[in-house]
């Protein structure tokens, strides 16, 4: 865009800066014209008419110069305020991002250090609650119910009756034998 502006700047100055050439040429040959020849005396309003014609074109056509000069100055100036603001909004946006990059690898860094904490952290908790419902099941008294109290009572009733006959039983054996041997003797 600005590269267009500064090509029709410069078509155009040198456009009037070639018109404004040709008129004061225009000028310096009619003023030396008129001034050298008296003849033209009677007709000198005429010749001034041209003259005062002319030099509103050179007036026209300098301030016309003037003008596109004082644009394209501040064209130029205001390109240049541009590109500069730019140019320091382009460094701070590169360090912005140069550092958000930076923080961005931090926090992934962080982040990762943090999960492998947790997943350490959940190994140990997960062993430890494994190890507590172990304890859990071998500490804990779980209260009978009726039916297993008799259950038991019956079942060690039980066993106590035969722990008893089996006691008995070899009494009467040993008793037996016993009379047997005192028979012997009283016989001999």
């Amino acid at each position: 865009l600005r590269s267009e502006e500064k090509t029709i700047f410069d078509e155009s100055k040198a456009e009037l800066e070639k018109g404004l050439n040709g008129i004061k040429l225009a000028l310096k040959v009619l003023n030396e014209y008129f001034a050298k020849d008296a003849a033209h005396g009677s007709s000198g309003g005429g010749a001034s008419g041209v003259i005062a014609l002319l030099e509103v074109c050179e007036s026209d056509f300098s301030k016309n110069l003037a003008e596109i000069i004082s644009e394209e100055e501040t064209a130029v100036s205001e390109h240049e305020e541009t590109t500069k603001q730019n140019s320091i909004s382009t460094i701070s946006k590169e360090g912005d991002v140069k550092y958000k990059t930076k923080e961005a690898k931090a926090l992934d860094k962080t982040a990762s250090e943090l999960k492998a904490d947790h997943d350490g952290i959940q190994e140990e908790l997960n062993a430890i609650l494994e190890y507590w419902s172990r304890i859990q099941a071998e500490c804990t008294v779980k209260a009978e119910t009726y039916e297993e109290k008799v259950a038991h009572r019956t079942a060690e009733i039980e066993g106590l009756k035969g722990a008893l006959e089996a006691l008995e039983a070899p009494a009467l054996i040993q008793r037996g034998s016993a009379r047997r041997h005192t028979l012997r003797i009283r016989r001999a």
